[in-house]
């Protein structure tokens, strides 16, 4: 057997949604690695592998097991030398490092509360009850509340894609010529966007949606398999 991936999922086993586990499918495509997808829900999170991880992406490489995104990029890249790269050295590990924080500021923070009711309706009753509580801990109000205001902000969320936006002027992907664990990193944020939820995070001629296209066609278009929020 190839290597496993717990990936989080709501009610519906055949949509995994999280950024983090995203990036780690595609990264593990990249490197042509066999793999299998294990379906895991936030309540079933703790009880997986004798409670070793309390987050996925966690993977089991044989008697190996390794939690969180980063670590597990990290972990491909130096078990297996033969394969693809996903980081072309270590200035791309650096690389990866900025574009990853990035994302988890400015589009995270977006993303993650705009999608939140939406986000709540993937889920089953147990996950729902469980989501409610921790999140509405997490922001003070409550859940519906939380994504009010998001037509007004969508306008600064993508001019705060304008980094991107030139980029993309000049080469098609972060990593240059081909995707590097980066593009997987930011493509992985959007993908649980367009999963979760049908807003529109994206302006249809934007060079970012552009972009994320030629993410979701990548690898057999294993992340365009599964469909958009409707």
């Amino acid at each position: 057997m190839g290597i496993l991936l717990y990936e989080l999922v709501g009610s519906d086993e055949r949509r995994p949604f999280s950024p983090h586990c995203w990036k780690i499918a595609l990264a593990l495509a990249h490197t042509g690695l066999s793999f299998e997808g294990r379906p895991t829900r936030f309540t079933e999170i703790a009880g997986i592998e004798n409670g070793v991880t309390k987050t996925v992406p966690l993977i089991r490489d044989g008697e190996r097991l390794i939690r969180g995104s980063f670590a597990i990029a990290l972990y491909l890249e130096e078990a297996y030398p033969d394969r693809p790269t996903l980081f072309g050295g270590e200035g791309g590990k650096a690389m990866a490092r900025f574009v990853e924080r990035w994302s988890q500021l400015t589009l995270h923070t977006f993303i993650g509360e705009a999608a939140l009711v939406d986000i709540h309706g993937l889920l089953g009753p147990e996950d729902q009850a469980y989501f409610r509580e921790s999140r509405e801990a997490r922001f003070g109000k409550p859940l519906e509340d939380v994504p009010a205001d998001r037509e007004t902000r969508l306008k600064d969320f993508r001019a705060a894609l304008a980094p991107l936006r030139t980029l993309f002027r000049h080469q098609p992907f972060i990593g240059g010529e081909g995707p590097l664990f980066a593009d997987y990193i930011v493509g992985g944020a959007l993908q649980w966007a367009r999963v979760a939820s049908p807003f529109p995070f994206l302006a249809p001629d934007d060079p970012v949606a552009e972009w994320f296209g030629r993410c979701l066609d990548l690898h057999d278009g294993l992340a365009r398999r599964v469909p958009a929020a409707a």
